[in-house]
């Protein structure tokens, strides 16, 4: 999806957010938890970019959406051979691999729960999605290899774990301010 004018609105009004709610507190963090912090909000703007963009110009309309019927058939599309299968569930695993990665780094998180809180992203943006326009569709793939993606950023933060104080360390040292 490109940036146009309804989309332009809505990343306006993250500019929006981020300026008044957010710029001055993350200032008083220290550089690493600020460099996080400002990280995990542009991803999260990412997302909702690709995944629910625009926004703030659908919400008239979304008691008047065309009904699209939710695909509960997991990788139905690929069983029947329906578009570029394997692209998408690999851009869908790709989407929220940062997720998982970032998550754990603002609250101590188990597996169980990076799957839980993963899980529930991809529905509701799944759930969303058709309600704000009206050429996207609900896919239960869509979940499950979101999901997936989530669990591998949360492996790839298992791994970085143990150099985490260091490279935060790095990140606050006077020299690099």
């Amino acid at each position: 999806m490109g940036l146009n004018f309804k989309t332009g609105i809505d990343v306006f009004g993250l500019i929006l957010i981020y300026i008044i709610f957010f710029r001055d507190k993350w200032k008083k963090l220290p550089r690493s938890k600020r460099i996080l912090n400002i990280t995990a909000y542009v991803y999260m703007s990412l997302v909702a970019f690709v995944t629910l963009m625009p926004i703030i110009t659908s919400l008239p309309h979304v008691f008047r959406f065309n009904f699209m019927p939710i695909n509960l058939t997991p990788f139905n599309d690929y069983i029947l051979g329906y578009g570029n299968p394997e692209m998408e569930m690999l851009l869908n695993v790709l989407m929220l691999v940062p997720f998982g990665f970032l998550l754990p780094h603002f609250k101590k998180m188990s597996l169980v729960k990076i799957i839980m809180v993963t899980f529930v992203l991809s529905f509701g943006i799944e759930i969303v999605q058709p309600l704000l326009n009206d050429y996207r569709a609900s896919d239960i793939t869509d979940v499950i290899t979101n999901t997936t993606g989530g669990v591998l950023g949360y492996w790839i933060y298992c791994v970085y774990r143990p150099f985490e104080a260091k490279w935060m360390s790095i990140l606050d040292r006077k020299e690099y301010k």
